[in-house]
């Protein structure tokens, strides 16, 4: 029951974090849309897999990095200009016409396990975000700096995330004969997330 309560605080701050239409999910059901369901669940997993490395970077470190301030400050200067990038890119280059590549199919999985690896190493928010979030748990007696409670809370990020991603690659799916209007407009819908995260980045560094 011990290590059952970090799990299910670490999928539920998990759910709770990443419901709302963002990068990766934004991309996963993209990719499904686009590429099929497969794809999607190989860009989910990779994501994943660094939203696993993220957290425990977090929790392991949370009481250091939560004494100095001007770490999360360095952390979101680069999310600033890492989302900018991304938004310039989705707005613009993104737009272009790709010819499809049929010689390249067979390894496109692969291809989409690694891009959701990549993108997700790009997003810096978690790490501060999961430190915040730990040092609360543990201040309220619901969470200590344990290894095995660790680890049952960075499970429990993961499987959250991994579920949240299912969910938008499910739930476009379902609807993909009413998307038309998404498909289209799909790179200026993530271009524009990253534009406002980016500016809401700013806005909370310099009025913090």
């Amino acid at each position: 029951m011990a290590y059952f309560l970090p799990l299910l605080l670490g999928f539920c701050i998990a759910v709770l974090a990443v419901i709302l239409p963002g990068l990766i999910n934004m991309t996963a059901a993209k990719i499904s849309l686009q590429d099929g369901k497969n794809d999607a669940l190989s860009f989910a997993a990779g994501a994943s897999i660094v939203v696993f490395s993220q957290t425990y970077f977090a929790v392991i470190f949370a009481r250091f990095i939560s004494m100095h301030a001007e770490i999360i400050a360095v952390l979101q200067e680069i999310g600033i200009l890492v989302f900018t990038g991304l938004s310039v890119y989705f707005f613009w280059i993104a737009k272009r016409p790709k010819k499809t590549k049929q010689n390249k199919q067979l390894n496109s999985r692969n291809n989409r396990f690694y891009y959701g690896v990549l993108l997700s190493m790009l997003n810096f928010l978690p790490i501060p975000f999961y430190v915040f979030a730990s040092i609360s748990l543990a201040s309220s007696g619901y969470f200590h700096f344990e290894k095995w409670e660790i680890f049952s809370f960075v499970i429990g990020v993961m499987l959250g995330s991994f579920s949240v991603f299912y969910l938008y690659i499910a739930a476009f799916k379902i609807i993909e004969e009413k998307t038309t209007f998404l498909m289209r407009n799909i790179n200026t819908i993530i271009g524009s997330i990253t534009a406002v995260i980016a500016v809401f980045t700013l806005f909370k560094l310099i009025y913090d």
